[in-house]
């Protein structure tokens, strides 16, 4: 027997999401393919301080950058939001057409969107207000990229739909790191940091689709394409810095 009382789950701030997503990704992968690189040097140290500069500048960075753009965003939306008003006051009968055109392409005719257009006249605010800027959008979203690149973690209050993701993933950039802090080996501390990478990108890949309600098969085409960009990338480091090694060679 179906339940009268269903209800869907919606991903009800996409930004946070997608701040999160690019902040997590970027704050794991960058590192490992950092890390990966350097430790063809032979020196877990060299690692270990390069990884972490890394690491706080690249959330420093793309926090900054996140809040700048959230805020250029919110000003653009609140001039949009002061033209559409001076409109309504100087020009209401276009305005009004321009109300029924929005519906219309959604196929509804002006006699059932008369009455919603009536109530709208009644309320100009309600005319104009699609959504109102968000003040403190911007420096959340700057703080949600920043953290979710440094620790892949996000507070439970800014959005129950992270929930998943950050009980899969607790520590982001840090893990690949963490093995050059345990071993004096940098080729055991490597192979450690891939084996916890690879785990760790595999279930970031299938959660960040699964969690947005993607089939099974998706999330697992999402997690393969999420461990190659990953792989990928520390491989190609790898090789770069150890060529580039090859040819002058450096010790810590």
């Amino acid at each position: 027997m179906s339940n009268p009382f269903h209800t869907e789950r919606h991903v009800t701030n996409n930004d946070l999401m997608r701040n999160f997503i690019i902040g997590f990704s970027d704050g794991l992968t960058v590192p490992f393919a950092l890390t990966a690189g350097l430790s063809s040097l032979g020196s877990s140290r060299l690692v270990v301080l390069a990884g972490l500069a890394e690491l706080f500048s690249g959330a420093i960075s793309m926090g900054l950058s996140s809040f700048l753009a959230a805020s250029t965003d919110a000003a653009q939306y609140a001039v949009e939001m002061a033209r559409e008003k001076k409109e309504i006051e100087t020009a209401p009968l276009e305005e009004e057409n321009e109300i029924y055109e929005i519906f219309a392409e959604y196929g509804i005719g002006r006699g059932h969107a008369f009455m919603v257009v009536e109530r709208l006249k009644e309320d100009p605010e309600m005319w104009v207000k699609l959504t109102e800027p968000n003040r403190a959008g911007a420096w959340i979203e700057g703080l949600v990229m920043g953290l979710s690149y440094l620790l892949g973690n996000t507070s439970q209050n800014h959005s129950s739909i992270l929930n998943p993701l950050t009980n899969a993933t607790a520590t982001g950039g840090l893990l690949p790191m963490i093995p050059y802090f345990a071993f004096k080996s940098t080729n055991d501390a490597l192979f450690t940091s891939i084996g916890i990478t690879v785990v760790i990108l595999i279930i970031f890949g299938y959660s960040k689709s699964a969690v947005v309600g993607n089939t099974k098969r998706d999330s697992f085409l999402s997690a393969c394409y999420t461990l190659l960009v990953g792989v990928t990338a520390a491989g190609t480091s790898y090789g770069i810095v150890r060529g580039l090694d090859s040819v002058n060679p450096v010790r810590a």
